[in-house]
Parts: C-alpha cells; structure tokens; sequence
C-alpha cells in the first residue's frame, strides 16, 4: 500500500471526495435491500460509470463499492462467503477507473459497520469483529487500493476494531463516524470524543472525520468540534445532500448544488480539508462543490450562526461536545444502517 493520499495532502490544501453510493445506484436499478457489493461481479458496469461519474465531477477521492463487504453484512444476501472476491473486486474496479483518470485519483477502500454492536453492549467480540475487518481489509488490498477508509462506524470500540485489523494488515487508515443522535453516534460518541481516542490509537489515522448524519449543519458543527479538540488533524467531512423525503416510493434528497458548494466552502473554513457528500451527493451536486472550492477565499472562521444561516437549521440545541447552537431541538430524518 502506498502513501498516494499523504503525497497528494503534502500538495493540495484541499481534496473533493466522491459521492453516494447508494443514491446512484438506485439510480441505475438497485432494488431495497439489494446488496450494492453483488453488483462487483453481476453488474460490474455500471460500477465503473458510478467511479467514472465522480471522476468526472472532480473527485480526486472515490470509495470502493465494499461499504457492506464484511461477512455479517454479506450473510444478510448468503454471500458471508463471498467476502474476498467482492471487495478485491470492488477494489480493482475503482482501481481502473482512477488509472485511466489521467489525473491522480485515491483509491479508498470502504468498510462500514457490521452491523452488530460489540461487546460489552452487544454479543460481538472484540476479536471477531477484528478477524472480519482484517478479512475485509486484505481484499481491498489485494485489488489495490490506496488507504482503508472506515465509514458510518457508531461506537469507539467497532472503530478500534477496524484500526486494529488495518494495522494487523499493514494498511493506511482513514476513518468517518456518523454523528446522526443531537449530535452524538448512536452509541454516544461526541466529536470531541472522536478526536481523542482517535489520537490515541497505536497506529495514527491519515484522516478523521465525519459523514452521514442529519444534514450538513448538524456535521459542519462536529467539523467544528474535531477541529477545535485537535487543530492539527486532517479532517474529513462528506454531509448528506440536505434531509430524505419519499418521493414516489423512494428516498429523494433535498439538498441542492448551491446548498452543497456553500457547505464545501464553510467545511474549509472550519479546517476540513477532504470534502466530499454522503447520502443524496450525484455528480451535479459535486460538479459544483469542486467550482466553489476553487475559487474559495480563506476568512474568519464561521461560526454556528454563520452555519444556521448560510445552511439551515441544527437539529438539536446541543451536541453533546460543548458547541451549542441558540434553535429549538427538531425532528430530522434519520439515516439508514447503508451509506448514501
């Protein structure tokens, strides 16, 4: 594994992040409750024009289609056996779609949860957990991919799990929480609280962040609250494109391009410097982050006032980390155990 991201870090103040994976393959005929992982191998595709898509928008960072590609996950679809030919698979696509770029393109590996809860609140072991990560792991590395990225993790000991089995595999590690509970993990974890467990893993993490949640105001406040707890980390954030709404039987987004290139700018401004979107993200959403960030002026530090009127409202009055924000506490719609 090489160290492509820390070079490209090393010459770019900023890199755009890809999108969704779930929305735009929905998109191309993904049916609910599919596996998007099967889709490495029956509909391989139109996995290439997912990463060619972002590509094209600007992503200099695309995440492997192995969000769910450890063996709990794939034993929901009878696939738990299945684990190294999917994400060598997926890995090996991206792989291709990066190097005909013809620009430098990251190649990160996604892991997500398993979708268990570990012990002592849950019945999954430490070790287990670890044992599928690392099974996970070495496939992606296997079919080239340039950093583990782990993603949507809830509590600090699945997130320990998956830096233990990247480190046991030798890999770089990246990693996002989703703060999506008044500004805590589902498992209570706040951003200040991220940040220092995090910096006090055996193996430092590249970059560490936050994706998901409950919009971009809600994550643009846990931005602010890695990046106050720990000034110099590199820090990532890839917010939902605005709140989920059924239309016409689907889950559609309500985030615009504006409204995600303002974002972009003010997820600089707090010291964020891998940007990208979740939930909701297509490439037109990207297209214009990347012009915003372009031409992106560097000012005051924005404020949580800034935030609630540049992009909405928070939902909660607190985040649990000592950064409040003066609104009532309002219902938002909640994300589903699948990134995007």
């Amino acid at each position: 594994m090489t160290n492509r991201l820390v070079e490209l870090l090393s010459e770019r103040d900023w890199l755009l992040l890809d999108g969704a994976t779930g929305t735009n393959l929905f998109a191309m005929g993904l049916e609910a409750g599919d596996a998007p992982e099967l889709w490495n191998i029956d509909q391989p595709e139109k996995i290439h024009a997912l990463h060619n898509g972002f590509i094209g928008a600007g992503s200099d960072v695309i995440l492997t289609n192995s969000f769910g590609g450890t063996r709990y996950r794939l034993k929901l679809h009878d696939a738990q056996n299945r684990v190294h030919e999917l994400n060598v698979a997926a890995a090996q696509i991206a792989r291709t779609c990066a190097d005909a770029a013809g620009r430098p393109v990251i190649v990160a590996g996604s892991v997500g949860p398993t979708g268990e809860i570990l012990e002592p609140v849950g019945t999954l072991s430490h070790d287990d957990a670890v044992a599928a990560f690392r099974e996970q792991i070495a496939g992606l590395m296997e079919g080239g991919v340039d950093v583990i990225w782990a993603e949507t993790i809830s509590s600090e000991e699945e997130f320990r799990a998956v830096a233990e089995a990247a480190e046991a595999e030798d890999a770089s590690l990246c990693g996002t929480l989703s703060f999506d509970t008044a500004g805590r993990t589902m498992m209570g974890v706040t951003s200040s609280g991220f940040a220092a467990f995090a910096g006090g893993l055996t193996r430092p993490l590249h970059a560490l962040g936050a994706n998901c949640g409950t919009g971009a105001p809600d994550l643009l406040r846990t931005v602010a609250g890695i990046t106050e707890a720990d000034p110099n980390a590199t820090v990532i954030a890839k917010a939902n494109a605005g709140i989920p709404k059924y239309v016409d039987g689907r889950i559609e987004y309500d985030g615009t391009p504006d409204l995600m290139a303002r974002y972009a700018c003010l997820a600089r401004g707090l010291g964020a410097r891998l940007i990208g979107g979740c939930c909701g993200t297509k490439p037109e959403h990207l297209v214009a982050m990347r012009a915003a960030l372009e031409s992106f002026v560097p000012g005051a530090r924005p404020d949580l006032e800034t935030i609630r009127t540049e992009i909405g409202e928070f939902s909660s009055a607190d985040d649990g980390a000592g950064a409040s924000a003066e609104t009532e506490e309002k219902p938002r719609g909640r994300r589903g155990r699948r990134r995007g």
